[in-house]
């Protein structure tokens, strides 16, 4: 055993008396002077020592390889850290590069804003004059529409009154004009009976050639044609008294290839009366060729007797004994009564409530 393990075990059991007799310790002996020990004492004491010593040491290893194993992670650590610090530091300062050329961009876009809000705001204000001039013409402009508005409300009013007054005038004037018209209609009917009475003592006579009017008179023509149809008529003296007798219309057209008819006017209305119930129970000839003799009408009766024709000659194929009344009437014999219609409308509506007549005439209203 060497001088210097001696010192350590001495200084252990010193350190141990100390702890348990602090006032007795001392720091200026020496290992040399350490009491006598047995050597069996002293090398478990070193064993021991050494365990202690191993054991603090295991655990200072430890703790330092642990230190030395953190100090290493950290210090890694550390250089990623740094690495990516550089990085990011890298990237800021483009950022930074970037937000300042940004900023001065911004700055320029905002210094051409403010001259621009000043050109706007001039503007504004020009703009501003200007509406409200055009705010004035237009109230001008609306309150001289309005008056207009107003005059024109006035005329429509006054057009209005007006025109009612003429409707009022025009219903007093219709019923003016339907009272003329009935009363025309009544001197139209009353000039027409007129005329037809004025008529009562004429003959028409239809269907003579003019051919005969070249070698006689139509005086002797007539009192010839009484003669051969019905002698019974005339007077003792033998010839009738004629009145006038000419050829009607009084020029020929020499488009119509048909004889113009003749008007005769006798003396005696009662010898006019037996020849016309004379040429109405068989027909008149003359040389042969037959001919019409019928009572003379005004023109508008002879008209209203015409629309009756076609009716007429059905109901004398059906055996109705029809005749043509004054002034334009038509009668029928039917169902053992005698009918009479004054217009043809009311003889088709007479035709409508008698079937089983309608379908004999099948006339067209």
């Amino acid at each position: 055993m060497n001088k210097k393990m001696k010192r350590m075990i001495y200084s252990f059991y010193a350190e141990k008396e100390q702890v348990s007799k602090p006032e007795e310790t001392s720091n200026s002996k020496n290992a040399s002077d350490c009491p006598p020990l047995h050597d069996a004492l002293i090398e478990e004491t070193i064993k021991s020592l050494k365990r202690e010593l191993e054991d603090k040491w295991g655990k200072e290893r430890e703790a330092l390889q642990e230190s030395n194993n953190f100090l290493k992670y950290e210090l890694e650590k550390l250089k990623n850290s740094q690495e990516v610090q550089g990085n990011k530091i890298g990237e800021l300062e483009k950022i930074k590069n970037s937000l300042e050329s940004r900023i001065c961009e911004l700055e320029k876009e905002n210094n051409s804003l403010k001259n621009k809000i000043s050109e706007m705001e001039k503007n504004s204000t020009d703009q501003n004059n200007t509406f409200k001039n055009s705010i004035g013409h237009i109230q001008k402009e609306v309150k001289k529409a309005n008056e207009e508005n107003n005059s024109l409300k006035i005329r429509t009013e006054q057009i209005e009154t007006n025109d009612s007054l003429r409707q009022q005038e025009s219903v007093k004037q219709k019923q003016k004009n339907d009272k003329l018209e009935k009363t025309m209609n009544y001197l139209l009917a009353k000039t027409t009976d007129l005329e037809n009475r004025s008529r009562r003592d004429n003959l028409r006579i239809i269907g003579l050639s003019e051919n005969y009017d070249e070698k006689k008179s139509l005086d002797t023509i007539l009192q010839e044609i009484i003669k051969e149809n019905c002698p019974d008529v005339i007077e003792s003296e033998g010839k009738i008294g004629i009145e006038r007798i000419h050829r009607t219309p009084s020029e020929r057209n020499p488009k119509i290839k048909t004889p113009r008819n003749i008007v005769a006017k006798f003396q005696n209305y009662q010898i006019k009366e037996k020849i016309l119930q004379a040429a109405k129970k068989k027909p008149f000839k003359y040389r042969g060729a037959t001919i019409r003799i019928t009572q003379d009408l005004a023109a508008s009766t002879l008209k209203e007797r015409r629309a009756w024709n076609m009716i007429f000659r059905k109901a004398q194929e059906l055996g109705m004994q029809p005749r043509i009344n004054y002034p334009a009437k038509l009668s029928i014999f039917f169902q053992g009564r005698r009918w009479t219609f004054n217009e043809t409308n009311e003889f088709h509506l007479f035709l409508k409530k008698k079937p089983e007549l309608n379908k004999k005439f099948d006339l067209q209203p």
